[in-house]
């Protein structure tokens, strides 16, 4: 696995697997994800960063745009709702990546408010798009998709 955090670009020719979702007041899903994603011969774009100088205006923009930029590089979307926030960015994502041919995997907390609201979304936009109950799942369907077969170890 080649692990990319932002604020470092990707510019690899591996696949590359970027891991949406929530971030801010919830717990770092993004670490286990990434501790269950090893064995996969693929790039890992991880939004989240160690250390964000939460109160600098520049590195916002900066992150936005990073997220921007390494959405439409990935080939495979992985997002995560986790049940401690409403993930409103994640959710602004989610609606820009089903209108793109990306292919995408979607997991939510059961205890995640808006779950029916992405169930029934996914089904009118994206029907071949499940939400997954668990970050395992996640990891299994991510480790398992079409985008990546090719290349997990």
């Amino acid at each position: 696995m080649n692990y990319i955090e932002a604020p470092v670009e990707y510019f690899g020719s591996q696949p590359a697997v970027f891991l949406a979702g929530g971030i801010s007041d919830c717990e770092n899903w993004q670490s286990q994800v990434v501790s269950g994603l090893q064995p996969v011969d693929a790039a890992v774009l991880n939004p989240r960063r160690a250390s964000f100088p939460a109160s600098n205006t520049p590195a916002h923009q900066q992150q936005i745009e990073w997220e921007f930029r390494h959405l439409r590089r990935a080939n495979l979307i992985a997002f995560w709702f986790p049940p401690q926030t409403l993930c409103p960015i994640a959710l602004f994502e989610l609606g820009v990546c089903c209108a793109s041919q990306t292919p995408l995997i979607v997991g939510a907390d059961p205890n995640y408010r808006r779950r029916f609201d992405l169930e029934v979304q996914l089904e009118l936009h994206r029907p071949q798009v499940t939400v997954t109950r668990t970050l395992t799942d996640l990891i299994d369907e991510i480790q398992h998709h079409e985008a990546l077969r090719a290349i997990i170890t």
